[in-house]
Order: structure tokens, then sequence, then C-alpha cells
């Protein structure tokens, strides 16, 4: 981590000091070079030698206030998260493919297809050149600037006449060619602190492209479980309506019979209705997560075949979360935060440093004369050096205003940096919670899907044998039928949670280098 407060503090208080030695050198080498600049007897070798001199002197102490830290955000690290439990030989930190895990090729092509084609990860690309253009923008003032110039011009004075005597005009042609130069002493760091804004900005703007990234892959995860589930659904509510029709099946031959009656088969026929009231909503949940997954690898709908399948094909990943230590380097959103947080530390560097004199160098040489042919003889070179100074003295608060908004800006990326870290760790123990809860009732579940099939039988048997009361076999067939659905649900629930811990994690992980056995 680049924090430490000790360092930022002895920066801020080192910049007095730093900045009066600064100013009195320069303002002694600017005064000793106008001097010996003035002096009729020192030759274009020494004028030059005398800039040269400042030059040097300008680009030695140039940036020396840049030294700084970034603010100390005094964060607790836990050494460990609350609900990680005891590690398992099994576990392993996710991979960078980490959707392989689940096993499901069809899932696998989707994630590489979205990872290409995906439009939100294309323009948080386009987002990220831009920041590295604006960067290289930033960076230009560093460089002197130089200007090539050439040009010729054609003049003709008008006749006059003098004394009675007609005298005609003059014509005058005139070339030049020259090289001017500008450049900005950065004796306070501002532009240099600009620039360091702008590159931090655009790394910023990369871990931005991760964070979208993964919450693509995390979406495309999730609708292709949704469509899975919402098939699994379906095949259980057509076997439900099967089984309601077979009961209802039953119930009729009782009543022709004189065993049943009206009100019995009025009842079972409500049963069948309501199961069949079910498929239209999941066919239409269906069709919208394959929608979203046509989005998703930025294709239309009708092109987008999902063949899906079952819940029960998809093989459970084991995961460890590893350290919280690790989560601050893994998550892009964290160091998408650092980023900002340096970039706006930097801008503080670059407001206060515009309370200091602005230094200008500036220099044109080249050739001009009346004639082409002797164009760059030389007597027909010419130069000129100009060095400026200004220093702000009123401007109505306006530098005292941005000073004051940049540190507050830097104070709220501060925070929003001690939040996001926080609740990366809780969002790991969420979804290390959800794990274990959407396990626990998985398996209940289907033990409550076990018993009710089981009662579903004995009632049916009994049905046909003309022992069973109408009433438990309408109360065992509907605790069926929800407890099969909720089976469907839990076992679409553990999936997304296991999805939302490699989102809380980070997504995939870097393989770590282990040291060969020989080197040992």
């Amino acid at each position: 981590m680049r924090f430490g407060a000790a360092a930022g503090h002895a920066t801020e208080a080192g910049r007095a000091g730093v900045t009066q030695s600064v100013m009195g050198t320069g303002a002694a080498g600017l005064n000793l070079t106008g001097r010996d600049l003035g002096r009729p007897d020192l030759g274009r070798a020494g004028r030059l030698a005398g800039w040269l001199a400042v030059l040097c002197l300008a680009l030695s102490s140039s940036g020396c206030l840049l030294t700084k830290d970034l603010p100390d955000p005094a964060l607790d690290i836990p050494p460990a998260y609350k609900q990680a439990g005891k590690k398992n030989p099994l576990d392993a930190p996710p991979t960078l493919d980490w959707w392989h895990g689940f096993r499901s090729l069809e899932l696998t092509h989707l994630m590489e297809e979205a990872q290409t084609v995906n439009l939100d990860i294309a323009a948080a690309t386009a987002r990220f050149q831009q920041a590295d253009a604006q960067a290289r923008i930033a960076g230009a003032v560093l460089l002197p600037a130089l200007q090539l110039n050439g040009s010729e011009s054609y003049s003709r004075t008008s006749g006059s006449s003098q004394s009675g005597l007609s005298i005609g005009g003059r014509e005058v042609v005139n070339y030049s060619a020259s090289l001017s130069a500008s450049y900005e002493l950065d004796f306070w760091g501002k532009n240099r602190d600009a620039a360091q804004a702008a590159e931090e900005t655009a790394i910023a703007n990369r871990f931005d492209r991760d964070v979208v990234a993964l919450t693509t892959l995390t979406s495309v995860a999730t609708a292709y479980f949704q469509v899975l589930a919402s098939q699994d659904r379906l095949k259980v509510a057509q076997r439900n309506i099967a089984s309601a029709t077979r009961i209802l099946d039953a119930i009729k031959q009782r009543l022709s019979a004189g065993t049943g009656t009206d009100l019995d088969v009025a009842q079972q026929e409500s049963v069948l209705a309501n199961q069949r009231a079910l498929v239209p909503p999941l066919r239409q949940t269906l069709d919208q997560n394959i929608n979203a997954l046509a989005t998703l690898v930025s294709r239309p709908p009708e092109s987008v075949r999902v063949a899906g399948g079952t819940l029960d094909r998809i093989a459970i990943p084991r995961v460890t979360p590893g350290l919280p230590s690790e989560i601050l380097t893994q998550r892009p959103d964290i160091r998408r935060q650092e980023a900002q947080l340096a970039s706006a530390t930097a801008n503080v560097g670059n407001a206060r440093a515009q309370f200091f004199p602005s230094i200008q160098l500036t220099g044109q040489g080249g050739y001009q004369s009346s004639s082409l042919s002797s164009l760059f003889q030389p007597h027909a070179a010419f130069f000129s050096m100009v060095g400026s100074l200004t220093q702000p003295i009123f401007d109505g608060g306006r530098i005292l205003g941005n000073f004051e908004f940049t540190k507050a800006r830097q104070d709220e990326l501060l925070q929003t940096y001690r939040k996001t870290v926080v609740q990366s760790f809780a969002d790991v123990d969420n979804a290390l919670t959800s794990i274990r809860e959407t396990t626990i009732r998985l398996r209940l579940q289907r033990d409550v899907v076990a018993s009710s099939r089981r009662a579903f039988q004995l009632a049916g048997d009994q049905l046909r044998a003309g022992t069973a009361d109408i009433v438990t076999v309408l109360n065992v067939q509907l605790t069926l039928f929800q407890a099969e659905d909720a089976l469907v649900q839990a076992q679409l629930a553990r999936l997304l949670a296991i999805i939302s811990l490699y989102q809380a994690l980070g997504g995939g992980w870097e393989p770590r280098m282990e040291r060969p056995v020989d080197a040992l």
C-alpha cells in the first residue's frame, strides 16, 4: 500500500523550506545571468552557456515539491473472514477463468463471447483509451514546445510625386526561416502534479473497465442459471400437471362409482387449473433471461439459441476466500478508488503550486534575408531570448478556492476508498454466509421432497383403493408440488451465492508463482 501519515506530514512540513530555498536560488541565478548577458565583452557562446546554466538549475530544482504520499486511510484489516471457517484442502483460490468450475460448456462459450463483444466492456475500454490520451496531453507541458516557422513576404510601396517628379513604388521581398521554443520551469511541480493526476485517472479507468467486465461476466452466469432454473421449474410444473390430471381421473372414477362427490371433483380441478396457471409466468421468465443473455453478448434475441438443460448437471466449485488483505489487490473497484485517491492527491499538489510564480522561457532563432540565395548566410542570422515571471497577487480568491476544493475532493475520495474496502469485507462474509445457509437449505429441501413424494405415492395408492380421504390427497399433492418447485429455487440460490462470492473476491486471481522444489 502507498499510505503513510507520517511521511505525508513530513512532506507538508518540508515544503515551505524547500520553496524558500528554490525561490532564492532561482532568483539569484536569473540576476547573475542577466548581468553577464549585459556585459559587452561576453560572446555568443558565453551567453548561450549562461542560459544553459539557468536551464540546468531549473531542471534540477523542478519538481522538488512532488514528494508526497497518499493520506493514511487508518483501516483495521481483519486477519481472517468471520464466516470463512476451517480451510478445506480441496478449496482453492478462484482462477481467472472461474466459470470453468461449473463445468458447463455452453456457459463457457457465453462467457468467452461476452468478453470479446459486450458493448459495456467496449465502452469502458474506450474510456480508458480516452484517459490515456488525456494523460499524454497533460504530460506535454513537461517538455519544451518547439515550432518551425518559414515565410516569404512580398510588398510594394505606392508611387509618390515630389517637386513635379514621379517616383515609382518600391518592391520588397523578404524570406525568413526560424525555430522558436518555449518552456515553463516547473519549480513547484505544478505541471508534474497535473500529469501525475492524469496518469492516475487513466489507471483508475483501467480498473473501471475490469469492474465492468466482472459485472458483465457475473450477469451472464446469473442469467444462464436463471434459464436453467426456469427450464427445471417448467419440467416440474408439467409433471405436476400430469400428476394432478391422474388424481382428477381417479376422483372422477370414484364419482362414477358413487363413492365421490362433485365437490371432490371441483377441488381437484382447481388444483389442476392452478398448476396450469403457473406455466405462462415461467415461460415469460425463461424468455426474458434468454433475451438478457442476448444483450450481454451483443446480439438480437432472434439469433441467440440457448439449449440450457438442468441445474442438476452444474458442478459446484469449491473456493477459498483467502485472506482479507489479499482482496485489496484483487478487487478492481478497490484499486480504482485507490487510483482516484492518488489522482486527487496530485491535484492538491497542483493547486498548491499555483500560489507560486510561473516562470516562462521563450527563445527564437533563425535567418532572415531579402534574397533567397543568401538566406542561410551567417550575416542573415538572428535570435532572441526572453525570460518572464508571473506571480499571482489578487484573483478574488480563485486560487485559494481551487485549493480548498481539491483538498475537500481528496477527503471525499479517501472516505469513499475506506467504505469500499470495508464493504468488500462485508460482501465476502455475506457471500460465505449465503453459501453455507443455501447449502443447508438445499439439503433440507431434498429431504422434504423425498418425504412428500413418498406421502403422495401412498395417498395415490389409497385413492385408487378407495380408502383415502380426499382432503388428505389434496394436501399431500399440494405439498409435493410446492416442495419440488422450492427445490429448484434452492439449487438456484446456492449457485447465485457462489457467483456472489466470485464477485466479492474480485473475480479470478492471478496464479501464484511457486518456487521449484530444486530451488528450496
